[in-house]
This record gives structure tokens, sequence and C-alpha cells, in this order.
């Protein structure tokens, strides 16, 4: 019985991928916006929320991260860092191909605000 429940715990983490693991995804998005990180999360992220309420955003050293998560796997993360003229932007997805519930709402509110 220990060995199935240790066997079972070991199976559920390896399906787990973090927002850190996203990054070593090639970005399906790539793009710069005038905007300074804060305005362009803040017109993002509500509109993320309205497609998917597991939406997470936190203040970076560097500007903001937003990402989405759903039963211990993160399916989209955006990274927003301050440059000298405005925001880089970096969408990177677990899947990109697939059609996850809201996927097309997430790609719209990047590409929307910029």
């Amino acid at each position: 019985m220990k060995l199935f429940v240790g066997a079972l715990a070991v199976a559920l983490l390896a399906g787990c991928v973090s927002p850190s693991d996203l990054e070593k995804n090639d970005p399906s998005i790539k793009t710069a916006t005038t905007k300074d990180p804060k305005r362009y999360a803040l017109c993002v992220f509500p509109k993320w929320q309205s497609e998917r309420t597991d939406s997470s955003m936190v203040e970076t050293e560097a500007g903001y991260r937003l990402w989405v998560a759903s039963n211990n796997m993160a399916d989209e993360l955006l990274e927003i860092k301050k440059t000298s003229s405005g925001s880089s932007v970096t969408l990177h997805q677990r899947m990109a191909w697939s059609a996850m519930p809201g996927r097309s709402g997430i790609e719209s509110a990047v590409k929307s605000c910029l």
C-alpha cells in the first residue's frame, strides 16, 4: 500500500507545470509596447480575468508577471519587463497549438493592449 501511495504521489507531481517551466518554451508572442509595465499589465489583466478566473498577477523587479494556471499546471505566462522605450512583452504557452478554454481571449488581450 505504501508503495502505491508513493507511486501515485510521484505521478501527480510529474504532471505539474510551473510558470518557470513555461519560460523554457519558445514564446508564442514576443513584442514591445511604448506603455510602461504597470499600464500594460493593468490593461491585460482584467481581460485575462474575464476569460479565465484563475488568472494571477504579481509585480516583479523588472515589471509584471501574469499567468493562468489550472489543475497544478500553468497554461499561460506573460512577462512584462521595463525597457528604455516602454516594455517588452513575452507570452509563453504550455501547448500553444491546443484550443484551451479562453486561449483566444488571452492572446487577443495581449495584442489589443499593445
